[in-house]
């Protein structure tokens, strides 16, 4: 039997390029989102978007989660849904109910369903604080609302023999990124190809993880997850926002001095223990930020029609 994964947050940025993993393996999708990304599909995904089953049933309704992938025959989860650090910040009721009760509903929903192998779901290095700092303390709601849910995730392998995967990647960057801080460096390649100015509002170090890398992940972290529950820090390279700069004037030299930075330090986020992805995938190889970028001015080239 064709294996089915339901994917929620399947509208988003990494949402589209999971999809696009999943359906060039062969495997049947179901994309939970408010609404589908008929644009960012067609330019993600192409010809294949015309195969993703659609559903906008509510992240926190159990019942309906159950009853979807009860229709579908759901074998696997990847779960992405989530509100981030700004809107956590400013409605943390908000937040935890899309953030915590969300997840919750999602791993009860495959409980209950009885067809769920595993869960793989999205974590984040911002579970952890500054360096030398309690991985238990996070600075920010979304970091706090994040561990909370791989604590979770923890008892229904626990109660329930439910296998998950939580992965933990820093920056991602990549094609499509366009919200937040931190999608600074993606739009800034955008900008290049396009011939635009684009100023980076923030400085300072960051691990970077390529989206495909990340979208990569969460594909192999549901189909190979071992017993457990599972949590794994992704190898993000470290590099400043004028690095980043400097890489792309290096792919795109006609976008020297378009391309600036301006803003203060990103918060650094450093595991007190690396939980590195290669202890459980040993072959697991990232995407340098060199290549990263050069892939993404590709994309960007290609969309726009300017090669």
């Amino acid at each position: 039997m064709q294996d089915t994964v339901l994917v929620t947050g399947g509208s988003g940025f990494i949402g589209s390029w999971v999809l696009r993993e999943l359906l060039r393996g062969g495997r049947r999708v179901v994309a939970l989102d408010v609404r589908p990304a008929q644009e960012r599909w067609r330019r993600v995904l192409e010809s294949e978007a015309k195969d993703v089953v659609f559903s906008d049933a509510s992240l926190t309704d159990r019942d309906a989660l159950e009853s979807l992938m009860r229709t579908h025959g759901v074998t696997h989860v990847i779960h992405l849904a989530a509100l981030l650090t700004p809107d956590c910040q400013h409605d943390p009721f908000l937040g935890c109910q899309v953030n915590v009760l969300g997840s919750t509903s999602v791993f009860d929903a495959a409980r209950r369903a009885g067809s769920v192998r595993a869960v793989s779901l999205a974590s984040s290095y911002a579970v952890y604080g500054e360096r030398e700092a309690d991985a238990s303390e996070p600075p920010m709601f979304y970091g706090a609302f994040k561990h909370a849910v791989d604590l979770i995730a923890g008892q229904y392998w626990r109660h329930f023999d439910l296998p998950s995967f939580s992965i933990r990647p820093h920056v991602v960057y990549g094609p499509e990124r366009e919200v937040g801080l931190t999608a600074g460096p993606s739009l800034a390649c955008r900008a290049a190809v396009r011939g635009e100015s684009y100023q980076i509002g923030y400085s300072g170090n960051a691990g970077y993880d390529y989206v495909e890398d990340v979208a990569r992940a969460f594909v192999r972290g549901v189909f190979e997850c071992p017993d457990g529950a599972t949590v794994a820090d992704l190898p993000s390279e470290v590099a400043t926002t004028d690095e980043i700069v400097g890489q792309i004037e290096r792919c795109l030299p006609s976008a020297a001095g378009r391309i600036t930075v301006s803003g203060p330090p990103i918060p650094s986020n450093v595991p007190p223990v690396m939980r590195d992805i290669r202890k459980v995938l040993p072959d697991w190889r990232p995407t340098s930020l060199a290549s990263g970028v050069e892939k993404t001015i590709a994309y960007y080239q290609r969309v726009e029609g300017n090669v």
